[in-house]
């Protein structure tokens, strides 16, 4: 069975102020036992009552450790914000391990997703053109290989691994995106110009934004971007997304089909014979992503808006008028 060995591969925690949500993830941890656990938290923000002890009592649910396991914490005092608090606390990671396993408060792994990065972090440790390895499939069904895993270009980072070695090409100021953009760079990584078109969008807002706004997701996108890097994504659904109960900081409700996808397990790890993307996968999760991102949906509410204005006749036709309507035209 692939979940009979045992966890070496260190693994972070990353929370805040969600003692359930947090509670549930810590559980499936304990349950895999890893001999190595970091956990970082942000602290609480100001004005926000009763915020301080609801993270008060998430750190104190790292206390229930009691398996033989190193605990390494990184609590911050004041709040520093998301995209600060988990670029800075993957950066502290990596200053005390080569390679490891990645969660978030709202991620909660199946048990084979340990042992699936434990495996192919060993597998593609050497490998410079891997840069992830994902928990995740969004797939919704739809199959693209007969191996456990396949080969992308769009990663998700619900329940992730790297190695030291590809986390170093994380820049939060994307220092060199100006050239990569004057150049055209991006057409050399992605072919679709619609996924290049919404790629592109996300690195301009995250390059432009203040120094605690932003996405650090967007920005390790680009990083694998610009190393023309890849990312394993498993045939099956390994860490299930609990974070829909509400909005949180960067989540929307369109987001809310990705809380239907339940996770698996894996009773072996079958390896691909090729390490080629799937161009298909990738365009299947574009799909999704089409469906579900906000900045997408909007885009294409604009774009009908313009339609029915340009549109002469739609006082005489009454199905264009209820559309109008609905618009807000």
């Amino acid at each position: 069975m692939l979940t009979d060995k045992p966890i070496k591969t260190p693994v972070l925690l990353l929370v805040f102020n969600r003692p359930d949500e947090t509670q549930r993830v810590f559980d499936e941890i304990r349950k895999a036992k890893p001999q190595k656990l970091f956990v970082a938290a942000d602290g609480p923000r100001e004005g926000k009552p009763g915020e301080a002890e609801k993270c008060q009592a998430v750190r104190d649910i790292i206390g229930q450790v009691d398996w033989n396991c190193e605990v390494n914490t990184n609590f911050q005092e004041t709040n520093i914000g998301l995209k600060i608090a988990i670029s800075s606390a993957i950066d502290w990671f990596f200053e005390h391990v080569d390679e490891g396993i990645i969660l978030e408060d709202d991620c909660l792994p199946s048990q084979s997703f340990f042992w699936f990065c434990q495996e192919l972090l060993e597998k593609y440790r050497d490998d410079a053109r891997i840069m992830q390895i994902s928990g995740s499939n969004f797939l919704f069904g739809r199959k693209v290989t007969d191996a456990s895993y396949f080969f992308v270009k769009l990663n998700d980072i619900w329940g992730w691994a790297t190695w030291k070695r590809a986390w170093k090409y994380y820049d939060v100021r994307m220092k060199s995106f100006p050239q990569f953009k004057e150049q055209g760079q991006l057409k050399n990584y992605v072919d679709d110009p619609e996924i290049r078109e919404w790629l592109m969008s996300y690195f301009e807002q995250d390059f432009n934004a203040e120094e605690k706004d932003g996405l650090w997701s967007s920005q390790w996108s680009y990083a694998m971007c610009i190393q023309n890097g890849l990312t394993i994504a498993p045939s099956v659904n390994l860490v299930a997304q609990i974070g829909f109960e509400y909005v949180g900081t960067h989540m929307d409700i369109s987001f809310q089909p990705y809380a239907t996808v339940g996770r698996y397990e894996m009773d072996e790890i079958i390896h691909p014979p090729f390490i080629l993307p799937s161009s298909e996968a990738d365009r299947l999760r574009f799909e999704v992503i089409r469906k579900t991102d906000p900045r997408l949906l909007y885009a294409k509410r604009i774009r009908i808006k313009e339609w029915v204005k340009n549109c002469l006749p739609i006082r005489y036709h009454p199905q264009l008028k209820k559309l109008a309507t609905f618009l807000g035209i």
